[in-house]
C-alpha cells in the first residue's frame, strides 16, 4: 500500500490500483449537518433526514504526515486524515476539526462493470450494485417488497412492512470485484450508495474513526483477513452434525410426546428447542414468550429432569433468551432495584413496547448489568440448567428516542453496537463455564464484531411462503452476503416463522424448505407465530419420512462438514459459499444468488419456488460436474435443466474430488 501525494491532491494504491483518492475537481469527501428524525415500532424503524448543508472539501494540505482537508486553500481545516499503511491494509484514521460536523460522504473509486457484495446479511440483493443500502438494524419486515399486498397490509396495520434492504444485520463494510474490501469504523446510521458508475458513496451520520482497506490475491483471501479483523467463530459443537433440532413447545406434555413420535419414525433427533421454556403470553399476533428468562415450571413442571434424561439418550435442551425482561415478571424489580436498565430523561427505566406488553432494557454499557445478566440468567438459569443452546433474540431493538445509557453515548451511536454487546455476554456466560465447544447459540441481530461472538447466525423471521423478497429463497442470498463478512455458519427456521393475513405454511413449503436445510450448518425446525393455523411436520407422515432421509443425510455428511468447521476456525471460510470465490475466472457466477457452494466441492441450487418438477441450474466453467442423485456428469460453463422432485434438490459435486465416495454414498438414502 502507498500514500502518494500530487499537487492538488493524493491517492492511496497498491501495485497501482487506487482504492482511494483526492484531487480537487473530483473530492473524496464531503461534510456537511444534518437533522435525523427516528420514529420506532416495535423494532420498525421510520428515519428520515433533513441534511442542512454539505459541501466538497476540496482543498488538501499534507502537515506534519497529516491530510488537512477544507473548502479552499484559505479555509481553517475541517478533516484530518493520517494513514498507517501496511501490505494489503490500509488504515485512514478521520478526524473532524469542527465538532458541529455531524455528516459525512466518502468516495470511493468505482468501475462501471463492477460487482460490490457485502453490507451484512443481506435478504433481497446479494450483488448490491445499482442501488443503496442504509444500514441500520432492525426488524426487517414481513413482506419487504412493496408492491405486494402482505407488505401493504403489514404497513397499513403495524408499520412493519419492510423494504429491500431492511435487515437485522447490516454491517457497513463490503467486498469489491477490484479484490478488495472497505470497512467504515462507526456504528452511526449509515447509507452505502452503488448508483454511481463512477463512485461509490458511503453516507455516515457521524465522523467514523476510520476507513479501512483490504487486498489479497483472491476473493477467499479477503474473507479470511475480513476475518482476521472482525474475529473467528469457534468450531461447531460435535453434537450438531448427527441430527436435526426440532423446534417444539405449547409445554412439557406436547413437547416431548412429539419429541418421541418424531424419533419413533426415524428421525434423527439432537436437540428439542423450546421457545416457550420460560412461560408464554397471548397477543394478537399470536403466542408470544413470557420475557422473563427462568425456567417457567407451570408449562415445564419437571423440566430439570427431563434434560438430564435427555442428557443421556445424547439429545441436548434448547431455550430462549433476549435482552429485555418484562415488567410483570420476577426478574424485572430485581434488575430495577439495582438500577440495571437503561433510563429516560426523567431518570426512570425506558420502557419498550413489544407488542401489548413493556419490558425494560438491560444496559449492557453498564458492566454490573452485563455480569449481572451473564450470571443469574445466562450461567444459572439456563447453562446450570443443562441447557445447551438457545436462541439470542432481538439484539437489534434499542430505541433511540429518549434512552440514556451508562455509558453516555448517545443510543443512535449504540443501537447499532448493540448486537455485539448482546452477543458479547451470552459468549463470555459460556466461555466461563468451559462450555464453548459444547453449547451454541444462534443470533439474527448482527454488526461489526458480531463475528467474535455469535457462534452462528440464523436467517431471521422469513415468511411462511415462496416469495421473492421474504421467503425461503432470502435465506440464501443472507448467508452468502454475511458469510463474506466472517460470519461461517448460517441457518434458518425451516419453513419459515411469520404468518399472517391469511398467508399460511403448505407441506410443499416445508419439505423445500428441509431439502435445502440439509446443506447448511445446522437443521432446525420452527412451528412459526400462529402453530395450530400452519402445517406442521408431524401432521403428514410423508413429511415426516422426508424429514427423517434428508436428516440422515446431513448426518452422512458429517466428516465433511467437519472438516470445513475446522477450516472456518482457521480461516474464517463460511461455509455456504457464493460460486465465485471458486470460480473467479466464470463472470456468470458473480451474480449469482440463488446457488452456493456448499464448501469448496459441492454445489447446491434449491427449489425456492412452487409447483415445480424441473429446475434450471448454472454449473460453473473448469469442472467437470455429478449429479449426486442419479451419478450423470456435465461439462461446466453452462445451464441445464434437471428433474427436481421434493427430496432430490439439485446438487452438484466436483469430480474428482477427495470427497467422491462420500458425495456419492448420497443416493443411498
Amino acid at each position: 500500500m502507498e500514500l502518494q501525494f500530487n499537487e492538488n491532491g493524493f491517492s492511496v494504491t497498491e501495485g497501482g490500483k487506487v482504492l482511494f483518492a483526492h484531487s480537487e475537481e473530483c473530492p473524496a469527501i464531503f461534510v456537511g449537518k444534518g437533522k435525523e428524525k427516528m420514529d420506532i415500532y416495535r423494532g420498525n424503524f421510520d428515519i428520515e433526514d433533513y441534511v442542512i448543508e454539505r459541501y466538497p472539501l476540496k482543498a488538501a494540505k499534507k502537515q506534519d504526515g497529516k491530510i488537512l482537508l477544507s473548502v479552499c486553500p484559505q479555509a481553517q481545516p475541517e478533516i484530518e486524515l493520517s494513514a498507517e499503511l501496511s501490505d494489503n491494509h490500509a488504515k485512514i484514521n478521520i478526524k473532524a476539526c469542527d465538532e458541529t460536523i455531524n455528516r459525512i460522504w466518502i468516495r470511493i473509486p468505482a468501475q462501471k462493470e463492477e460487482f460490490v457484495w457485502g453490507c451484512g446479511e443481506q435478504m433481497s440483493y446479494f450483488n448490491l450494485r445499482g442501488r443503496h443500502f442504509p444500514l441500520w438494524t432492525s426488524e426487517p419486515g414481513v413482506g419487504r417488497d412493496k408492491t405486494t399486498e402482505i407488505t401493504f397490509l403489514s404497513d397499513k396495520y403495524n408499520k412493519a412492512g419492510g423494504d429491500y434492504y431492511h435487515t437485522n444485520y447490516p454491517q457497513p463494510t463490503f467486498v469489491s470485484s477490484r479484490y478488495y474490501a472497505c470497512h467504515v469504523n462507526s456504528t452511526a446510521y449509515a447509507d452505502f450508495d452503488f448508483r454511481n458508475e463512477a463512485f461509490h458513496e458511503l453516507q455516515i451520520w457521524d465522523i467514523p474513526e476510520s476507513i479501512e482497506f483490504f487486498t489479497a490475491d483472491t476473493y477467499l483471501g479477503i474473507v479470511e483477513k475480513l476475518s482476521d479483523r472482525f474475529g473467528k467463530q469457534p468450531q461447531l459443537p460435535d453434537w450438531l452434525y448427527d441430527g436435526v433440532i426440532l423446534g417444539l413447545k405449547c409445554g412439557e406434555e406436547s413437547t416431548f410426546s412429539r419429541m418421541e413420535n418424531a424419533i419413533n419414525h426415524g428421525i434423527p433427533v439432537v436437540g428439542v428447542w423450546s421457545e416457550d421454556w420460560a412461560g408464554v403470553r397471548e397477543t394478537s399476533f399470536g403466542t408470544r414468550n413470557f420475557w422473563d428468562w427462568k425456567w417457567g415450571k407451570k408449562r415445564y413442571p419437571h423440566l430439570d429432569e427431563k434434560i438430564k434424561e435427555l442428557s443421556e439418550r445424547g439429545i441436548r435442551f434448547l431455550a430462549y433468551a433476549c435482552p429485555y425482561l418484562c415488567t410483570d415478571g420476577e426478574l424485572y424489580p430485581i434488575a430495577e432495584a439495582k438500577g440495571y436498565f437503561a433510563k429516560n430523561s426523567k431518570g426512570e427505566t425506558a420502557l419498550v413496547d413489544f407488542g401489548e406488553f413493556y419490558c425494560g432494557i438491560v444496559d449492557f454499557t453498564n458492566p454490573d448489568a452485563a455480569e449481572w445478566f451473564k450470571e443469574e440468567i445466562i450461567q444459572k438459569n439456563m447453562l446450570d440448567l443443562g441447557v445447551r443452546g438457545w436462541m439470542a433474540d432481538f439484539g437489534e431493538y434499542l430505541p433511540t428516542d429518549d434512552v440514556y445509557l451508562a455509558n453516555g453515548v448517545d443510543a443512535k451511536i449504540m443501537h447499532n453496537a448493540w448486537p455485539a454487546l448482546w452477543a458479547s455476554v451470552n459468549a463470555k456466560g459460556v466461555a466461563e463455564r468451559g462450555l464453548t465447544d459444547e453449547v451454541t447459540f444462534f443470533m439474527r441481530a448482527g454488526g461489526t464484531g458480531t463475528q467474535k461472538y455469535c457462534p452462528m447466525l440464523w436467517a431471521g423471521d422469513q415468511s411462511v411462503d415462496f416469495s421473492r423478497h421474504d421467503g425461503l429463497v432470502t435465506v440464501i442470498c443472507g448467508a452468502l452476503s454475511s458469510g463474506l463478512l466472517g460470519n461461517a455458519y448460517h441457518h434458518s427456521d425451516i419453513g419459515g416463522y411469520t404468518s399472517l393475513f391469511g398467508n399460511r405454511r403448505t407441506k410443499e413449503l416445508f419439505d423445500r424448505w428441509v431439502d435445502m436445510a440439509v446443506f447448511t450448518s445446522m437443521m432446525r425446525t420452527h412451528e412459526c407465530n400462529r402453530p395450530y393455523e400452519n402445517f406442521q411436520f408431524d401432521q403428514d407422515a410423508g413429511t415426516m419420512a422426508h424429514l427423517a432421509r434428508m436428516t440422515k443425510i446431513h448426518r452422512h455428511l458429517k466428516p465433511y462438514l467437519k472438516s470445513l468447521s475446522e477450516e472456518a476456525s482457521q480461516k474464517g471460510y463460511p461455509v455456504q459459499r457464493p460460486l465465485f470465490v471458486h470460480f473467479e475466472n466464470d463472470i456468470k457466477t458473480y451474480d449469482m444468488q440463488t446457488e452456493f457452494m456448499f464448501g469448496p466441492d459441492m454445489l447446491v441450487a434449491p427449489v425456492w419456488q412452487k409447483d415445480i418438477t424441473e429446475w434450471q441450474v448454472y454449473l460453473p466453467a473448469g469442472e467437470t460436474w455429478v449429479n449426486v442423485w442419479n451419478d450423470q456428469e456435465i461439462r461446466g460453463g453452462q445451464s441445464i435443466t434437471v428433474p427436481a422432485p421434493i427430496g432430490q434438490p439439485p446438487v452438484f459435486f466436483r469430480k474428482g474430488s477427495k470427497w467422491t465416495q462420500l458425495f456419492a454414498e448420497i443416493k443411498n438414502y
